[in-house]
């Protein structure tokens, strides 16, 4: 009879929650049974680990062996629980100090032959371990980096199992062939989601998009360029309608490099979505830029907010948690997955609710819209070279509902650039890093004015909120109003002017908005002229 056990830790989501793993041995006919819900490829790492223990040079125990996953209660899945399985029950046969294992949390999956393969989700498995009070973590040796990121917990990077119960039993360390510098890793094979980087668009890190997109490339458009500013420094959704080549692909591409780089703790909850769903960039254990997503317009609901057979899998709103999720050519998506996306804008996390439970993946991001003004593309109010019929255009305008849009704090139409913006000498516009310049300042100036509150940027803040503490000027709000009065804004409206008028004070240094930022706010919500300079920067 021996028992042993050491702990491992299955996903919820991006959330971890701490397994304990249990090893009995008993007198009896050899049998293999693994206990505690598991799935299928859990319940496959009863050959894997009786392979990799053999092929590693230890004794398989020929007597009844049963496993168990505590709590009971919780569904379990994946291939990382089987390093600890693996020493569970050389624990239990007594190749290994059952004391040595009770306070380790093992994570990673084994080959046939031993080695020890990464898994995802090595980041929040770490972080929930920490959380639980264990202090050690063992895990794949090119995952080590990622696991690093938790402070305070000590990680043991292992290649193989032969290595491990050399560590746990303080004998000489067996030499494994190192992965050679500047190569694929073969065991990073199949990890990712397969099409992840392509089919959902994901880019993040300094490697993911073009450094040399700037802003200066743009040609005219510069209430365009203004929108782009003040979404970028608020945090507000943005729609870009306008004929192609206008240049709205352009300005949505250059609206990552406008972004600050993400702090400490936004970063880590990037890293952990990317973590979970495979994306982390080779060599890059920590994503500190604000991640891009570009979906093409066939992806499905489960694409864009997450989901899919089996385990629920984060999507394109989660990928691009603290970034920017561009969604180009937005009336061809279908209208069931635009309004699914309805919830994580308003809540910033998105829940997806499977028979064996309710997932839930951040969903805090900064949409933009890219949209042609009907099926040809060249419907205008200055010219008539449309040949949409009045019923096509408003068919057209229509895939977007209405609700939808009106989580939209700012809807800009982008002209067509004209021969004298092209053939202009010398008339390019601000570069990135002018303007990211400023909406870093903007950003600074917000983050001092809700100091102590838990909300970073103007978008963010509830309307009660808003509307109690942070009022504009006496009288700067009078437009808006009587456009509420006249339904041309809803009540979500109004408090999106507000929001959108602290960030244009923000960017013009105002201590709070005055009436030429209220209306400004208004212009870009609206899309109404009123007569206001569309435009912030001196350069622009």
């Amino acid at each position: 009879m021996g028992f042993a056990r050491t702990c491992s830790v299955t996903l919820v989501g991006v959330e971890g929650v701490v397994v304990e793993v249990q090893a009995d041995l008993e007198p009896g006919v050899a049998a293999f049974t693994l206990v505690g819900l598991p799935d299928k490829s859990l319940t496959e790492s009863r050959d894997r680990v009786r392979a990799a223990v053999v092929n590693s040079g230890g004794e398989w125990p020929q007597k009844k062996l049963t496993v168990g996953l505590s709590p009971a209660s919780v569904p379990k899945g994946g291939s990382g629980f089987d390093i600890a399985v693996a020493c569970a029950v050389l624990g239990a046969s007594e190749r290994i100090d059952p004391r040595v294992l009770s306070d380790i949390v093992m994570i990673g999956e084994l080959g046939l032959d031993g080695r020890v393969r990464p898994v995802r989700g090595i980041l929040p498995a770490v972080l929930a371990a920490a959380d639980a009070g264990f202090e050690q973590v063992v895990v794949p040796e090119c995952a080590a980096a990622e696991a690093a990121l938790v402070p305070g917990v000590s990680v043991l990077g292992v290649r193989s199992l032969r290595q491990l119960v050399a560590v746990l039993t303080d004998e000489p360390v067996p030499d494994e062939e190192p992965q050679e510098p500047d190569r694929p890793d073969p065991l990073m094979a199949g990890l990712r989601d397969l099409g992840g980087g392509a089919a959902t668009g994901t880019r993040g890190g300094p490697g993911g998009y073009d450094q040399g997109h700037d802003l200066a490339d743009v040609v005219g458009q510069h209430t365009a360029r203004t929108a782009v500013e003040v979404a970028a420094a608020g945090g507000h959704h943005l729609f870009l309608e306008g004929p192609p080549g206008a240049g709205k692909t352009m300005l949505a591409e250059r609206m990552p490099s406008v972004l600050p780089p993400l702090d400490r703790e936004a970063s880590l909850e990037v890293t952990a979505v990317h973590s979970v769903a495979g994306l982390l960039p080779p060599g890059r254990p920590l994503i500190d830029t604000a991640p891009y997503c570009a979906p093409h317009h066939s992806a499905t609901m489960q694409a864009l907010v997450g989901g899919g057979p089996g385990t629920a899998r984060p999507g394109a709103v989660s990928l691009s948690h603290r970034g920017v999720l561009f969604l180009d050519e937005t009336p061809e998506f279908s209208s069931k997955a635009l309004d699914a996306l309805r919830q994580p804008l308003e809540a910033g996390h998105v829940v997806i609710a499977r028979s064996a439970g309710v997932v839930r993946f951040p969903a805090r991001f900064l949409m933009v819209l890219a949209a042609n003004p009907c099926p040809c593309g060249r419907f205008s109010r200055t010219d008539d070279r449309c040949e949409c019929p009045p019923s096509a255009i408003r068919r057209y305008q229509a895939r977007l509902s209405g609700p939808l849009l009106d989580r939209v704090d700012l809807r800009v139409e982008v002209d067509a650039v004209t021969r004298r913006e092209l053939s202009a000498v010398g008339a390019r516009g601000e570069t990135t890093t002018v303007v990211a310049d400023r909406v870093r300042s903007a950003r600074e100036r917000a983050a001092a004015r809700f100091h102590g509150t838990p909300w970073r940027l103007n978008s963010e803040i509830p309307g009660r909120e808003l509307r109690s503490r942070w009022q504009a000027a006496p009288g700067a709000m009078d437009d808006a109003e009587r456009s509420l009065e006249r339904g041309v804004l809803t009540a979500r409206g109004i408090d999106r002017v507000l929001r959108v008028a602290w960030t244009v004070a923000d960017l013009s240094g105002h201590d709070r908005p005055d009436a030429g930022d209220v209306a400004l706010a208004l212009q870009l919500r609206t899309g109404v002229p009123r007569g206001v300079l569309m435009a912030i920067g001196a350069g622009v």
